[in-house]
């Protein structure tokens, strides 16, 4: 009796979340910054103005890297520490944030290739 009534919560729990998450997913958003460490499963980023780092973890065969126009794509090891970036990122899977996008920024903190 009691394992029915666990999986019974357990299964309206699962329900729940799946019904109310897209109502609570937050927007995508953008960080700027300096690139202090990457792996092939996070990116952790410096904003030099505010002094404010964030994580954002990767999927596995991330492949979302951008040049300044957005045509040319890069691999995961273009990206070094200490070069500019821009992370497009969102935080809909339990609040974790996860890069959905990044581009490569010159040392203006601007896309490279913008006049």
């Amino acid at each position: 009796m009691r394992n029915v009534i666990v999986r019974g919560a357990a299964t309206a729990l699962v329900l729940m979340v799946m019904l109310f998450a897209p109502l609570t997913a937050l927007a995508a958003n953008t960080f700027y910054g300096i690139t202090v460490h990457v792996s092939s499963s996070n990116i952790k980023v410096q904003d030099p103005k505010t002094k404010q780092t964030l994580s954002f973890d990767l999927v596995p065969k991330f492949d979302q890297i951008f040049s300044a126009d957005g045509k040319t794509t890069y691999q995961m090891k273009a990206i070094k520490a200490g070069q500019y970036v821009g992370v497009i990122y969102d935080q809909k899977a339990l609040g974790i944030r996860h890069a959905d996008k990044i581009y490569l920024l010159n040392n203006a903190n601007q896309r490279i290739g913008k006049q």
